[in-house]
Formats: C-alpha cells, sequence, structure tokens
C-alpha cells in the first residue's frame, strides 16, 4: 500500500479538533496532519465525510412488490404481513439468482458511499432457506444478521418460534454474527421475542430488535433488558421506552425511508437524541417498505422529516451506525480507523440534505482502495 495525502477541503473525522489534512497507509488512517505522502489529493474545495455505516438492510430477496407500493399510495395501510409474498419469491428463487441481485443492489449502496453494510436473512422461514440466505449475505458483508424470526408462516406461531429459537439457529448461528427479531402485534409477541434473543445471545450471536414499527409495544423495553446492541424503527417511542435505551446503552436505528414509502408517522428522532439515546440512520432497503440503498437519501430525510440537524444526521449515518453494529474502527476517520471515506462534491456535508436527490459523491474509497 501506498501512504495517500488529502487536503484542501473540509475534512468530516469525529475528531474533537478540526482536520484539515488526512493521511491513510495499509488501509487505515494514520495522520491529522500534512507529511510525507507517495500521492496528493487534491480536494480543491470539496468535503470529506466518512463513509457510510447502514446498519439495517434485507438485501437478499427475489420478487417485487410494486403493486403493494403502488396500493398503499392509493391509501391501504402497510401491515406485516405482506413479507409472506417476498417468502414465496425468495424460496423459489435460486441462490445464484438471490447472489446476483443482492450484489447489485450492494454494489448500488457502494456507489453512493455506503462502506459498510449490514445484511438480514429473514425471507426463508425454513431452516434450509434461512441458511442459504445466510450463505448468500456472507459473500456481500462481514455482517449477516439471522432474521428467522421475521413473520410466522403458516402453522402455529409458539411451533414456529421453537424452531428459530431450536434448530433452525443451530444451522444459521454460525453463519450470523448478530439474530434480529419482528417484535410487533402480527409477527412475535413479548415472550417469544425473548426467547428468540436470548437463545441467539446464548450463542454468542449479538442482539438486534425491530421495535415499536406500528404501534406502541414491548420491543423497545425488550431490547434493553437483554443487551441487545439496537432497537430499530422506534417509531412509537414512550418517554420510558427512550429512558430505557439510553441507561441500557442502546442504540436506535432510525429508517425514515420506511415511514417515507408508507406513508406512515416518523420516528420521535429529537426525542431521542434529547434523551441522551445514540441515534444512527438506516435505509431498511427491502422489496416490501422501503427499497432504497441510499443514505444520502435518508439523510435528507432525517434532517427535513425527524428535524436533525444536517451534522447530527451525518453522525447517525456514520458512527452512529457503526455503534449499532459494535463496531469501533469504521464510521469515524480517527487515526487507526479503517481507512472508509467518501469525497463529496460539496463543500460541506450540509449539502447532502440541502441538495437532495442530487449525486454529490464525488469518489469512494473503502479500506484504503479507491472504488469510485
Amino acid at each position: 500500500m501506498t501512504a495517500t495525502l488529502f487536503r484542501g477541503g473540509r475534512i468530516v473525522t469525529w475528531s474533537d479538533e478540526p482536520v484539515t489534512a488526512l493521511i491513510i497507509d495499509d488501509g487505515r488512517v494514520v495522520s491529522h496532519a500534512e507529511g510525507p505522502a507517495d500521492e496528493v489529493v487534491e480536494l480543491d474545495g470539496r468535503c470529506i465525510v466518512p463513509g457510510f455505516v447502514d446498519s439495517h438492510t434485507h438485501l437478499v430477496f427475489a420478487g417485487d412488490r410494486a403493486p403493494e407500493f403502488e396500493g398503499r399510495m392509493a391509501g391501504i395501510p402497510y401491515a406485516a404481513g405482506g413479507i409472506r409474498s417476498t417468502v414465496a419469491a425468495t424460496r423459489a428463487a435460486s441462490k445464484a439468482e438471490l447472489t446476483g441481485a443482492a450484489r447489485r443492489l450492494a454494489a448500488e449502496a457502494l456507489h453512493s458511499g455506503t462502506t459498510t453494510l449490514e445484511v438480514k436473512s429473514g425471507y426463508g422461514l425454513t431452516v434450509e432457506d434461512e441458511v442459504r440466505l445466510l450463505q448468500v449475505a456472507r459473500e456481500i458483508t462481514a455482517h449477516p444478521t439471522f432474521l428467522g424470526a421475521h413473520v410466522v408462516p403458516d402453522g402455529d406461531a409458539q411451533a414456529y418460534t421453537d424452531l428459530v429459537s431450536g434448530p433452525m439457529l443451530d444451522a444459521c448461528a454460525p453463519l450470523a454474527t448478530a439474530i434480529d427479531v419482528f417484535c410487533e402485534e402480527g409477527a412475535f409477541d413479548e415472550a417469544q421475542s425473548r426467547q428468540v434473543l436470548l437463545a441467539g445471545l446464548a450463542k454468542g450471536l449479538r442482539g438486534h430488535v425491530h421495535a415499536c414499527q406500528l404501534r406502541p409495544g414491548p420491543g423497545m423495553q425488550l431490547a434493553a433488558e437483554v443487551g441487545a446492541l439496537s432497537a430499530d424503527h422506534c417509531t412509537f417511542a414512550t418517554a420510558e421506552d427512550i429512558t430505557a435505551l439510553r441507561d441500557a446503552g442502546v442504540t436506535a436505528v432510525l429508517v425514515p425511508a420506511a415511514e417515507f414509502s408508507t406513508r406512515s408517522v416518523y420516528a420521535p428522532a429529537r426525542a431521542l437524541l434529547d434523551g441522551g439515546v445514540t441515534v444512527a440512520l438506516a435505509t431498511d432497503c427491502n422489496p416490501g417498505t422501503s427499497f432504497t440503498t441510499s443514505m444520502p437519501f435518508v439523510i435528507a430525510l432525517a434532517v427535513r422529516e425527524l428535524r436533525m440537524t444536517p451534522i447530527e444526521a451525518l453522525r447517525a449515518a456514520t458512527e452512529g451506525g457503526a455503534m449499532a453494529l459494535g463496531q469501533t474502527d469504521v464510521g469515524h476517520l480517527r487515526p487507526g480507523a479503517q481507512a472508509d471515506l467518501v469525497v463529496l462534491d460539496a463543500p460541506s456535508p450540509t449539502h447532502l440534505a440541502y441538495r437532495p436527490g442530487v449525486d454529490l459523491v464525488h469518489a469512494v474509497w473503502r479500506a484504503g482502495v479507491a472504488i469510485r
């Protein structure tokens, strides 16, 4: 590897002091001061930000739910059961088809500046199919999450919960780094969600919870109780939920593109931030409720609809996402961090929200290698 010096523009690292230069070498950030380098990149007034960390995606699937989206735009409310149509299409697809589609979405995300991705299973719902989805996920990310508890297929909910927390988990745990559960009316109740999470934690997996997306419920309190890394959605967070997340150090992962695509109310980001909760932003990329891989779009939504400041939104989309995944060397550009960075064709990160829908990504570097 060769040392590369970036200079001549604003550089956001999440360090306490302003930074005007950045040196990377051997895939890592080594300095915030100008010094000898094999290559010099003149920013010419452009801005550098850490690579985006998308901590909540469902990239491995088959099929299309555009008619469902069209129906919602005509006034049909969203319900969790729509997942089953994707399950049917995913089961029918070959592994090669699933891999190709997931790789295309991951490449799309990288093109828009996402250098770290989490990818969930959850569209198989049989032992064989969930294993297959995690095998695909492992080909595109270091952060595959087992989400066998996505929705209850036809049959007895408790029997399926026992399958997820038993034989399915046994087969899937070696392929995953985390476990997730959709704790929601119409999916898994509190007791079933606790059973799944505790079984996964006992296998050494880290915990996530789909919590309070459709209505108030126990999901956020459960995430705090079991020590999950994150509670995701948090749309109907209460004051008690916020206190529980803060005290337990659980990151709230907000997915405003899902609310945008379902015409739902937005999560109370201001209350979460003001209550001392660490907030992350993610795309929730999936075919039913948030079919986007664009973290810049999510940032723009967070500023406009969640009333976050541009800097709060950027931090949530980078370091917040890293915290939701339990990662300490991505999401920032302090010395020692992985050299994941995005050069924006703009003088400041505010332009991500100020110019919504415009591709401002000038260059992407991941682990010290120029990708775009």
